[in-house]
């Protein structure tokens, strides 16, 4: 058997890769995060499948079930929403499954901060703009943040952040960006991104803390601080310069 880390996307269940629906359906047990995963991905599942929502078990309880199939020899579908690359703890999971001696494998599937980014109808790279994008959160009441990876510190790069989970947070997120990038910088957020509740605000740093707040928005929602939100006046990308020399290696 395999247990098959999947990439359920941010949100919209036909955002699930090709190859992530063609896995879930020849798995015989799938774990889920209902909370998070549209539940309309399970009917790609095996109508035999036994369906596990895992919203509220512990990692031992995740492994356990884990481990059960195992020992059954059934194929496990593991749905994380967004990308199991970022903020999916995926990782613990297979250092567990490394010293059960269980194989697995990862789908990817696209990640929130993807959605969102389509959402605004913006290209997160912009030529002589910004070609770096942060990816990051804050530390609050989850696991704490490893040393020089903090706002402040982050923020002195002047490069596009995106941040997860800060929702909550946002005064904060604001207070520790701006001596860094303007009270006038471009500012966005995005909630349940590509779900038909999808919420959008766009504003600066100066007031899109007062617009989250306003719109209610604790949780599931994509912080962007940037200039190239607002990016209008660059150059045009050397990839298709009607002046390159498209025969050099």
């Amino acid at each position: 058997m395999t247990v098959y880390f999947i990439g359920a996307g941010p949100g919209a269940a036909d955002l699930i890769t090709v190859r992530g629906a063609r896995t879930l359906a020849k798995c015989g047990v799938c774990l889920y995060a209902g909370s998070l995963v549209p539940t309309e991905l399970l009917a790609e599942c095996p109508p035999d499948a036994k369906l596990v929502d895992t919203a509220n078990l512990d990692l031992d309880q995740i492994v356990a079930e884990i481990v059960a199939a195992h020992e059954a020899g059934q194929d496990v579908a593991r749905l994380h929403s967004g990308d199991p690359s970022v903020f999916s703890a995926v990782a613990e999971q297979m250092r567990r499954l490394d010293t059960a001696g269980i194989p697995y494998e990862v789908v990817p599937g696209v990640p929130a901060f993807a959605a969102a980014a389509a959402a605004l109808k913006r290209e997160l790279t912009v030529p002589t703009v910004g070609q770096t994008v942060v990816l990051t959160r804050i530390a609050q009441q989850a696991t704490p943040m490893p040393e020089g990876e903090d706002l402040a510190t982050l923020g002195r790069s002047g490069a596009l952040l995106v941040l997860h989970l800060g929702a909550r947070y946002v005064d904060r997120i604001v207070s520790e960006l701006v001596p860094h990038y303007g009270a006038d910088c471009p500012a966005a957020v995005v909630a349940m991104a590509s779900r038909p509740d999808e919420v959008i605000l766009r504003g600066t740093l100066d007031d899109i803390a007062e617009q989250v707040k306003a719109a209610g928005i604790t949780k599931t929602a994509v912080i962007i601080v940037g200039r190239t939100l607002a990016a209008s006046e660059f150059r045009d990308s050397h990839l298709y310069d009607p002046a390159r020399d498209r025969h050099a290696c």
